[in-house]
């Protein structure tokens, strides 16, 4: 049976279409994604992601656990709240999951996974947590919510007590602070500024309410999805996965080699590193009409082949938008099959729109649908 956040009620009244993602019944849009994805690039949206896995990893030896578990070097986190992304690797190199990782005191950090990798995630970690006396606690009482866009800090403010408000307001960024019960970060996955809030289930309800009166839209999946792909953002499954490495999927820099340090698939990923067949995760701008879509093939100027991970139409940039794996040397422009049509594609480097404007250069003018 598919699960549910504390929200789902809510989602049903709001009319929300809902569909099943990583086995929860998630909103997808609540109306027009298209409005959805506009609200968050210019004032503000908030998204209900208490699906998320959110993880404590307690104990005396937790940041030694972490140094040997994770590919990023967790010995940067030395403030509390401080945040640090990273991949989570199997022996070969290649991508458990994508996470985002806490530093809440010294034995005690805070890890955010995947839904659709909780179950894999939790016994790979559980796993290794164990000849360190780590303590692996899936914290199923939270809820999650995400308030983003350039008006998103100062919606969640206005909620909050004073002196609440201006801690909230000077947070930096991939920063976290507890407030009462809440755990506010500025995080996210749309390319704007705003917080990822971690609180007891039971406050999800009145907050959400709260934010729709105070003029934040609600938004679905699927404005979700476009706005992280605009922010040249990974989606684990697609862009990356049990069968793909750090190099070949643009997060190199979430690799921290630092000497001495055992961490699992560093070995293999030093090999890989060292050998001519890279491949590379790029992003895409289509030159003429038409959409695209994962799966679809690319074909570059010396015979090479790639294929789209992820695609869509761009709602900021009005032109079709890709992250697609291709061969290492691959520049400039290239063929995508699009409906057994070869049509020309430019590459770019991601992300393709940031604080709500393009960052591509106006070369190319958009191809209207």
């Amino acid at each position: 049976m598919a699960r549910r956040t504390p929200l789902f009620a809510l989602h049903q009244a709001a009319g929300a279409r809902i569909v099943d993602f990583g086995g929860w019944e998630m909103p997808l849009q609540y109306g027009s994604l298209l409005a959805e994805h506009h609200a968050v690039r210019r004032l503000a949206g908030v998204f209900d992601v208490s699906h998320m896995c959110i993880v404590d990893l307690q104990g005396a030896a937790a940041r030694p656990f972490l140094l040997q578990l994770l590919a990023n070097d967790v010995s940067r986190l030395t403030e509390r709240g401080k945040a640090l992304y990273s991949c989570l690797l199997n022996e070969r190199g290649g991508i458990i999951d994508d996470l985002i990782v806490y530093y809440l005191g010294a034995q005690w950090f805070r890890a955010v996974l995947n839904a659709g990798t909780r179950e894999k995630d939790l016994a790979w970690i559980r796993r290794h947590a164990e000849p360190f006396g780590v303590t692996v606690r899936e914290r199923s009482d939270l809820a999650m919510l995400a308030v983003q866009g350039p008006e998103a800090r100062a919606r969640v403010a206005a909620l909050l007590a004073d002196a609440a408000a201006e801690r909230a307001l000077t947070l930096g960024a991939f920063y976290g602070t507890e407030i009462e019960r809440w755990f506010i970060s500025r995080t996210g996955y749309t390319g704007e500024d705003g917080f990822e809030i971690m609180l007891p289930a039971q406050d999800a309800e009145p907050l959400w309410q709260a934010l729709i009166k105070a003029g934040v839209v609600p938004c679905g999946l699927g404005a979700r999805d476009t706005l992280r792909l605009e922010a040249g953002m990974n989606l684990y499954g697609s862009d990356m996965d049990e069968n793909t490495h750090p190099f070949e999927s643009a997060l190199a820099w979430t690799v921290a080699l630092t000497p001495g340090r055992a961490f699992i698939g560093r070995a293999s990923l030093e090999t890989l590193r060292a050998g001519d067949n890279l491949r590379q995760l790029t992003g895409l701008v289509l030159a003429e009409r038409g959409v695209l879509r994962a799966h679809q093939r690319v074909f570059v100027a010396d015979g090479g082949e790639g294929e789209i991970t992820s695609g869509t139409f761009s709602p900021t940039l009005e032109r079709s938008i890709a992250l697609a794996r291709i061969p290492a040397a691959a520049r400039d422009r290239l063929q995508v099959e699009v409906r057994g049509k070869l049509l020309a594609a430019r590459v770019v480097k991601p992300p393709f729109v940031r604080h709500g404007k393009s960052v591509l250069d106006r070369a190319d003018p958009p191809a209207r649908l």
